[in-house]
């Protein structure tokens, strides 16, 4: 786990302006992976009563736009993020109750798939996503 000293130094690292908002966004982020804003929101005001909503999406895009934070958004749920980055990592969505897991990538190299055709682009990651049950879901009686 990381320290608001590790958080600072991320974003001294990446030219930022180290910010309370900014520090309290990172925390939330790393204590609730794949969180949406109104948890981060929440996350945030738990340690910074007075930060607004505005702070927080704006640190929000900027944290994304630099790299510390990655923002996923499966087809038919909301933006969510998470602090793992820097892999190329996918993730697993329950079709019940939204639930997402990180998953590693089980075979081959970065991106782990090879397009059938990448028309002329350098593919440096894939983005996958696993669509099922989990095991609360799938072990729950069904109406």
């Amino acid at each position: 786990m990381h320290t608001a000293t590790d958080f600072q130094q991320m974003l001294r690292g990446v030219s930022l302006r180290v910010t309370a908002a900014r520090v309290a966004v990172l925390s939330a982020v790393q204590d609730h992976p794949h969180a949406d804003t109104d948890t981060i929101i929440h996350a945030v005001r738990a340690d910074l009563s007075a930060v607004s909503h505005q702070a927080v999406y704006d640190s929000l895009r900027t944290l994304t736009a630099a790299g510390l934070i990655r923002c996923i958004q499966p087809p038919g749920s909301v933006a969510r993020y998470e602090s793992r980055v820097g892999d190329n990592h996918h993730h697993v969505v329950c079709r019940a109750c939204g639930a997402i897991a990180d998953v590693d990538c089980s075979v081959g190299a970065a991106p782990c798939l090879t397009a059938s055709d990448d028309h002329g682009f350098t593919i440096d990651e894939a983005e996958v996503i696993y669509w099922g049950l989990c095991p609360n879901c799938a072990t729950a009686p069904r109406p």
